[in-house]
């Protein structure tokens, strides 16, 4: 691996810079207006990115408009930002947020700041059912999709071992919050062609498509996998539904996301699958593959013409000591023009890379350090580069 490039100066970001050169049932969609719709839920909520967001799901596309975004400076038109956190619920003193519309909208300045964004849910959204088998359980009301919307985030991911925490009553909520969601919600279905259905957003004119899937081997994956006729969340396990979804996926739309629920507990390094399957979705043409679950900030960059972050961390999270509150945004800026031209040369879209590094606090909301801490915590992730065997600069 070579080296990464040099800290990007008090910015409390890091850049990993270089030029490019370069189905199941049916997605979403969402262009740059400087207004967000959200098509795919009847609900609506105020927005902060400039977006738009189209839902297909089993029962059919529906549309919610939210309000327009407030001024900012206007983006260079050839580069489109993508940006992506980790594990986010609503358990115990965070309970509270989920009920508040506004209760992460500071995250809008870091996070929301990028043309789109993307979370991991970690939770199953109900108010009923009952704890199945094991020892954790997260559960959150409806209201709190809306509180992640004004938080700026464009799409969510419940492909995780919490989406059914509380069984099949709550599954049933969930499924119905995600019809009633002002935005996508991506990795969980009443069947298999719904769970492992993209989202589509779009901004700038580049078309993202969006996939979830877990790969995490307890009783969610277990029982709860989606099937044909069957609720439950998309599988990677194996990886071959997933990666079909994404070879199509390739063929249709501009970009390919796949976020994943991968790897080991509280690991900083990618185990042997998680590589595994990079590998598998980068060669069916992912040009984004993100994920989490081990509670830590793994290491990340270019496999290819594919980027891949292995482990985003923890970010709104009951947890506020460290390592559990070591947490950032990954940022990632993609070249619109090659998007648009469905350039296949080898050569990634993914032009840079930028992280922000955070600390979740006290109350659960992950915030950017101090100096000094800021470079520490990159230091810390520029080592977690070192194990994953990835690229510093694209293709």
């Amino acid at each position: 691996m070579r080296a990464l490039a040099p800290l990007a100066a008090a910015g409390l970001a890091v850049a990993l810079t270089a030029a490019c050169s370069g189905s199941a049932a049916a997605p979403a969609t969402s262009t740059s207006t400087g207004a967000r719709t959200t098509t795919g839920t009847p609900a609506a909520a105020t927005s902060t990115s400039p977006a738009t967001t189209t839902t297909t799901t089993a029962s059919g596309p529906t549309t919610a408009t939210g309000s327009p975004s407030p001024t900012t400076a206007p983006s260079d038109p050839d580069v489109l930002t993508m940006a992506f956190a980790g594990d986010v619920h609503f358990e115990d003193y965070l309970a509270p947020l989920a009920r508040d519309p506004q209760g992460l909208a500071e995250l809008r300045s870091t996070l929301g700041a990028a043309d789109l964004s993307v979370v991991n849910l970690e939770t199953a959204v109900t108010e009923r059912g009952t704890k199945i088998g094991k020892e954790f359980h997260f559960r959150a009301p409806a209201s709190a999709l809306v509180t992640v919307q004004n938080a700026g985030v464009d799409a969510v991911s419940m492909a995780n071992n919490h989406g059914v925490d509380y069984g099949p009553v709550g599954l049933q909520d969930t499924l119905a919050a995600k019809k009633a969601s002002p935005i996508p919600v991506v990795g969980i279905g009443v069947d298999e062609a719904e769970a492992y259905a993209p989202a589509v957003l779009s901004a700038k004119g580049v078309k993202v498509a969006v996939f979830g899937a877990s790969e995490v081997f307890e009783m969610t994956l277990a029982r709860y996998s989606a099937g044909p006729g069957k609720a439950g969340i998309a599988s990677a396990a194996p990886v071959t539904r997933l990666r079909q979804a994404v070879a199509a996926a390739h063929r249709r739309y501009d970009v390919v996301v796949v976020f994943l629920h991968w790897g080991l507990d509280y690991q900083k390094c990618p185990d042997n699958l998680s590589a595994e399957t990079a590998q598998a979705l980068a060669e069916a043409g992912a040009d984004v593959v993100v994920g989490g679950h081990s509670h830590r900030v793994n290491g990340a960059g270019w496999l290819g013409r594919s980027y891949v972050a292995y482990g985003l961390g923890n970010f709104v999270w009951w947890r506020s000591h460290e390592p559990d509150s070591r947490s950032g945004v990954l940022t990632l800026s993609l070249d619109v023009r090659r998007a648009k031209a469905r350039a296949d040369d080898g050569h990634s879209l993914v032009r840079k890379a930028a992280w922000t590094p955070m600390l979740i606090g006290a109350d659960g909301i992950p915030r950017r350090p101090g100096a000094a801490d800021s470079a520490r915590l990159t230091g810390l992730w520029k080592q977690a580069n070192a194990c994953t065997g990835l690229e510093s600069s694209p293709s």
